[in-house]
């Protein structure tokens, strides 16, 4: 009697292996069937289709669905929810990539303002008794010697009203040892004009703006360089602390 259970449980068991490997062989010859289904259809398609992203595309779908087996409806939901939030970042990035193109655009089309260089005027009425020499030699009276000569000495008589020869800023006051009391202002695009042999300069401060015409001081006779000359304004321009030649600037 043992042995006869014992018998049939061994039957039961193998029975039971046998329908588990028809099963399997069952799900191989499925799945091999399928494959051969899509491949078929895939080649016939392929003669018919004229555009090769279409068969491109019959193929990556097929691919799809052959990697999709096995997967849980769990796993495709992650996918999917992956797939969107990578859209998203996607047009984000290029939302903030078109923002900041048109920023710069803007940028690059702001017109640039030009200031324009100062003009100038003669600060003094008068003859110029000594012209602008930097490259040759002029005689000093005072000195008893040929020196060059950084600016022009136009004559007036003693406490003449000096102007400033345009809009500008006063840079410094000083008493020079060699040109006496300066005044030197400040004027747009790296100019600057200097006024010196000046008898007095309480007409302006440092650091106060001025405008053309502006009185800064009155003629003296305080240069000890130009002592011994008529009385005069010694008159300087000069550009990005370059000596100019004062009267071709100065507009009569």
């Amino acid at each position: 009697m043992k042995n006869k259970i014992k018998n049939i449980t061994y039957i039961t068991i193998i029975l039971t292996i046998l329908v588990v490997i028809s099963l399997i062989v069952g799900m191989i010859i499925n799945i091999n069937r399928m494959y051969s289904e899509y491949k078929e259809q895939a080649i016939s398609l392929k003669s018919n289709i004229s555009d090769q992203d279409d068969y491109n595309e019959l193929v990556d779908n097929y691919e799809e669905a052959s990697s999709a087996i096995g997967k849980t409806v769990e796993d495709v939901k992650n996918e999917e929810n992956l797939g969107a939030n990578t859209n998203e970042n996607t047009i984000q990035s290029e939302s903030n990539t078109k923002t900041e193109t048109k920023v710069e655009e803007k940028k690059e089309v702001e017109p640039i303002i030009e200031i324009p260089d100062p003009t100038f005027i003669k600060p003094i009425e008068g003859d110029i008794i000594k012209e602008y020499s930097k490259e040759n030699l002029v005689y000093s009276e005072t000195l008893k010697e040929w020196t060059t000569h950084t600016g022009i000495d136009i004559e007036a008589d003693l406490t003449t009203v000096v102007k400033a020869a345009s809009d500008g800023t006063v840079k410094s006051i000083k008493n020079d040892p060699r040109y006496g009391i300066t005044v030197i202002i400040e004027h747009s695009n790296g100019y600057e004009t200097r006024y010196s042999n000046l008898l007095t300069a309480e007409f302006v401060t440092i650091g106060e703006n001025v405008t053309a015409e502006q009185t800064i001081g009155t003629v003296g006779s305080t240069a000890s360089f130009e002592i011994l000359d008529k009385p005069h304004l010694h008159f300087e321009i000069l550009k990005d602390n370059e000596y100019l030649d004062p009267t071709t600037y100065i507009k009569e």
